[in-house]
Parts: structure tokens; C-alpha cells; sequence
């Protein structure tokens, strides 16, 4: 009877020396994929994908359409962005400029969508592009937000600054 506890009980010490020695069970916290694009890094990708998105389903579009018209919000929505950027303020010279923009898209998506289709987009422009101003506007807010309560590091090193030292170091005279 000793020896089959004794037997026991080494077999107990030794399977839990192994498990020590096996590595760690990996977390539940997954790091962040550094190779997506995130709505922080890239908010004018972002806000073109929920527009395509938002049009390709109210659109009914096939694939060869939901990609074409992907390219063509990209790079819409880009030059949007850059307007919007460059004229903040003047709401009257951001409207101009955007219609021209928006303009531009309609001849482009002319070539891309069926006749209904486009016939559908263009009865439906002025939602378009008030669901992209609302989210551009939303987004705008939440991204200054963020970046108001989680700064960025000073450095690219993943500095972060803090407080100063408040007494002096303790020096020893003799």
C-alpha cells in the first residue's frame, strides 16, 4: 500500500513539474493585427467603405460593381476629405466643390451600373451623400475624442511622457 502512494504521489510531483515547465496558455487579450487598416490610422478608407457598403446593398450590386464602385468612393471620398480639410469653415466653398466632386462620380458610375441601377443611385443621391456627411461628421468627432483620451506616444519608440520628479535624488556627503 506504501509503495502504490509513494507511486502515486511521484507521479503527481512529476506530472505537475511538467505542466510547470510548459509554456504559458496564450491570454485571451489577441495583440491588435498591425496589417488592418484601422478607423484611427485611416479614417478616409473607413469612411469610403461604409459608403460602398451602404450603396452596394441599397444598389444590389454584384461583385464586379461592388469593387468598381469601391475605387471610385476611394478615391471620391479622398478628394471630399481633402476639400473638406482644406476649406474648414466655409461651408459654401466645401458644398461647391463637393457637388463637383459628386459629379464626377455619377459619370464614373454611369459606365458601372445597369440602367436602373443608375436610375436608382441618382433618386437616391441626396441620401448618399447625407448618410456620408453624417458619418464623416460622427467620425470626425469620435477620432478627436479618442485621441483627446488616448494620446499617442511622444516618440516612435513608445515613449510616453509623465510626470517630472518632484524632490531631488538623495546625495550622501561624508
Amino acid at each position: 500500500m506504501r509503495k502504490q502512494l509513494a507511486t502515486a504521489a511521484l507521479l503527481l510531483a512529476a506530472t505537475i513539474g511538467v505542466q510547470a515547465q510548459q509554456k504559458p496558455k496564450p491570454s485571451l487579450v489577441q495583440p491588435q493585427d498591425k496589417t488592418k487598416p484601422s478607423p484611427r490610422l485611416n479614417p478616409v478608407q473607413e469612411r469610403a467603405k461604409r459608403l460602398s457598403d451602404q450603396m452596394a446593398r441599397d444598389l444590389r450590386l454584384n461583385g464586379y460593381q461592388s469593387a468598381k464602385l469601391r475605387a471610385i468612393n476611394e478615391d471620391k471620398v479622398a478628394k471630399m476629405a481633402a476639400i473638406e480639410q482644406r476649406n474648414a469653415g466655409n461651408q459654401k466653398v466645401i458644398t461647391e466643390q463637393c457637388d463637383a466632386v459628386c459629379k464626377e462620380r455619377d459619370k464614373e458610375l454611369q459606365a458601372v451600373l445597369s440602367t436602373d441601377q443608375y436610375s436608382n443611385y441618382y433618386d437616391s443621391r441626396a441620401t448618399f451623400r447625407k448618410y456620408d456627411r453624417d458619418y464623416a461628421a460622427r467620425a470626425a468627432d469620435a477620432i478627436f475624442v479618442n485621441s483627446v483620451q488616448n494620446p499617442l506616444p511622444a516618440s516612435s519608440k513608445g515613449a510616453t511622457i509623465g510626470p517630472a520628479r518632484t524632490t531631488a535624488p538623495a546625495t550622501t556627503t561624508r
